[in-house]
């Protein structure tokens, strides 16, 4: 039996409205797989240099790069991975991770807006080409937060990214598309996977995170970067329909 096309509009409408009322949340990325990059603070692919008393928490990696450079007056806690099979294993973990993260499905364009000053909750948040922070980023939540950047992230001096109501650091990816540069005195925290290279100007922090340059470089200037301790759980989104539906 055919049905009326009332019926058909009804029924396409009643479905429209319950995706329409469904919670951004509902929709929100699960974790980019990391893999054994998650033994890194700090992973590169031509070089890594650093000038200053720079301390890295952790393991360094460069693959297939060889060129180490600044280590003294540099301090790495940890490995130095340079060119062998660690290195290369990691660096193949982060091509996954930062294609799960550029493929996940975006849950707000904020093109042509700066990041300061906002306070996002957990989600995919995608730029369609450079983003800027300017200030304080507050995150606050419980959950993944994924920045889709197609190609720069440029934070200004003394900006920072705040985390309040349980987000975590180990939880927050940024994605961006060539290459990223945290301006001085700089207080970032997450896991930051550039495409090309990383530059960390004088003074520049990663509080709580990586640093991960897939295919070029990563410049070092009296930096402070110290990765995520223990396991990283974070809240599944609990969709809920709106009375409405």
């Amino acid at each position: 039996m055919l049905k009326s096309p009332r019926i058909v509009l009804l029924s396409v409408f009643g479905v429209a409205l319950i995706v329409g009322s469904w919670p951004a949340a509902a929709f929100a990325a699960t974790q980019p797989r990391l893999g054994t990059a998650l033994n890194f603070a700090v992973l590169a692919g031509s070089t890594i240099t650093n000038t200053g008393p720079t301390v890295i928490t952790g393991d360094l990696g460069l693959s297939p790069g060889t060129a180490v450079t600044g280590f003294p007056p540099g301090t790495v806690t940890g490995t130095q991975h340079v060119a062998d099979a660690v290195a290369l294993q990691a660096k193949n973990d982060l091509v996954t991770a930062y294609t799960d993260a550029a493929t996940a499905t975006s849950t707000s364009d904020l093109s042509g807006q700066d990041l300061g000053g906002k306070n996002l909750t957990p989600g995919v948040y995608t730029y369609s080409s450079s983003a800027q922070l300017t200030g304080p980023l507050t995150l606050s939540g419980n959950g993944v937060f994924i920045f889709q950047i197609g190609s720069t992230l440029t934070t200004a001096s003394n900006s920072a990214v705040l985390l309040s109501n349980g987000a975590q650091a180990c939880a927050v990816y940024w994605q961006v598309g060539s290459s990223a540069t945290l301006g001085s005195a700089t207080q970032f925290q997450g896991n930051l996977m550039a495409l090309t290279s990383i530059t960390m100007v004088t003074g520049a922090n990663i509080l709580t995170g990586r640093a991960l340059a897939r295919n070029g470089a990563l410049t070092l200037d009296t930096n402070r970067i110290t990765p995520p301790s223990g396991n990283c759980s974070v809240a599944a989104p609990t969709p809920t329909p709106s009375a409405s539906t």
